[in-house]
């Protein structure tokens, strides 16, 4: 490479690096502490810098690129729906449109036929809460501590996290429940059986001490996602469903990141024979090419709005070139075995690779997740199961272990004490592998601590 080329490139990638420091107001960051890699391509499940140092894509970026970066069908449908239609506004009917919400609606559960398309998921959680709220009359709707649903005013309310503690307004109408983590139990549960009849009994006290005329939904993460990838024990979600039922509650199942592939299964729910009233989607409907979200509506609140107005609407619902992506991603997922694949990896990679991970270090407290949606619980005390980080916060062993995974080429997902595994669901068993390697590798920095 010659002189001048190399520095027009390091010219090229200052410029983009001071222009975002200058400019760009980063979401949940201090902005004077932050200092973001400038990312100049990507392709499968590797993105590189403008140096052309390759990284690893085990995060899929915020867990939405099911398919990779850069697939030639998704590229090839923007560049011709571009062609075609660019935009129109959501009153008109529109090819690419319809055919994204026909073939979300074959996918989801009999008798949820109707897609309400937004720009994200916090907004397809607003609508989905808006629409259970018009329907049954009700202001409240309960969510658990452990969860994330969006960054806009209801969805971050709803939300469990501490990210929702500087955003509570306390006049959103959200109760606040405990879901079921065996790990860490609330219930002194010592066997899911018990984590889920404790659990159930749990909510069923809070919707009888809230007054189950006041709730309009209960929303919640199939499978949460941010808050810790804990799959719910066998029977919970069949449980938070009968007591919608008996109380005239809506469930709503918010499927955004464990949507369209993630865990193996088109929808998380399809793991637990349940069908909720609502489904929010997002992140993989288009792997995030162009921003997609919606709700999936049941045919009894279609109803409700079939001849009074549904007061909520977006300038870009549904818009052409995000509809044409999630056209070509649907149908590439199935064309390629996609899903299917993530449900492989998940059994024959993911699982048997985490648990020696897990054998191997002291400083890993549990395992657990479904497909390409897995997460390692880091502690620094395996007796007492004392986080490695703290709960909304880090840990200067946390931050050495992301470093060391950078470092050696892996672009991780790590929440409080928890590494993540999330790739592409495209991801190749070697590169799975490699990933794993790398975490395997960094985790000695954890069992530095626990010794």
């Amino acid at each position: 490479m010659s002189r001048r080329r190399t520095a027009t490139k390091e010219s090229t990638m200052s410029r983009t690096y001071d222009l975002d420091r200058a400019h760009v107001f980063h979401s949940w960051s201090a902005q004077a502490e932050i200092s973001p890699m400038v990312i100049a391509g990507a392709s499968g499940s590797e993105v590189w810098d403008e140096e052309g140092t390759r990284y690893l894509d085990f995060s899929s970026q915020l867990v939405f690129t099911n398919i990779g970066h850069q697939h030639p069908k998704v590229v090839a449908a923007i560049q011709e729906q571009a062609a075609k239609l660019c935009t129109i506004g959501p009153p008109f009917a529109n090819e690419a449109r319809s055919e994204a919400a026909r073939l979300i609606a074959e996918r989801t559960p009999a008798g949820l036929e109707r897609v309400f398309f937004t720009n994200g998921g916090a907004d397809a959680n607003e609508h989905a809460i808006r629409m259970a709220r018009l329907h049954t009359g009700r202001p409240k709707v309960l969510s658990t501590y452990r969860s994330y649903h969006g960054g806009t005013q209801t969805a971050i309310n709803v939300t469990g996290d501490p990210r929702r503690w500087a955003n509570d307004s306390a006049t959103t109408g959200t109760v606040h429940f405990f879901g079921p983590f065996l790990y860490r139990s609330e219930f002194h549960a010592t066997t899911e059986a018990e984590e889920c009849e404790r659990a159930l009994q749990h909510l069923d006290h809070v919707i009888r001490n809230e007054g189950p005329s006041t709730i309009a939904a209960i929303i919640l993460e199939t499978i949460p996602g941010t808050a810790g990838i804990m799959v719910p024990p066998p029977g919970y979600l069949a449980g938070v469903r009968r007591l919608c039922d008996e109380h005239g509650i809506m469930l709503i199942a918010d499927e955004v990141m464990s949507g369209f592939g993630r865990t193996g299964a088109w929808f998380a729910i399809d793991h637990f024979d349940v069908v909720p009233d609502l489904i929010t989607f997002a992140k993989g409907v288009n792997s995030g090419y162009v921003p997609l979200g919606g709700v999936v509506i049941s045919d009894a609140i279609v109803e409700t709005f079939a001849h009074r107005a549904y007061p909520g609407g977006l300038t870009y619902s549904g818009h052409p070139l995000a509809a044409a992506a999630a056209v070509a991603t649907i149908n590439t997922m199935a064309e390629e075995g996609i899903v299917e694949n993530a449900a492989r990896l998940g059994a024959e990679v993911f699982g048997p690779g985490l648990a020696e991970i897990a054998d191997r270090h002291p400083c890993v407290g549990e395992v657990r997740g479904l497909g390409a949606f897995w997460a390692i619980e880091l502690v620094a005390d395996p007796e007492t199961r004392e986080p490695l980080a703290p709960y909304g916060g880090s840990s200067p062993a946390m931050n050495d272990i992301i470093g060391a995974c950078k470092k050696a080429g892996m672009l991780p997902f790590a929440n409080y004490n928890r590494i993540h595994v999330v790739p592409p669901c495209v991801i190749s068993d070697d590169d799975a592998r490699r990933g794993l390697a790398i975490i395997d590798e960094a985790l000695a920095i954890g069992d530095a601590v626990v010794a």
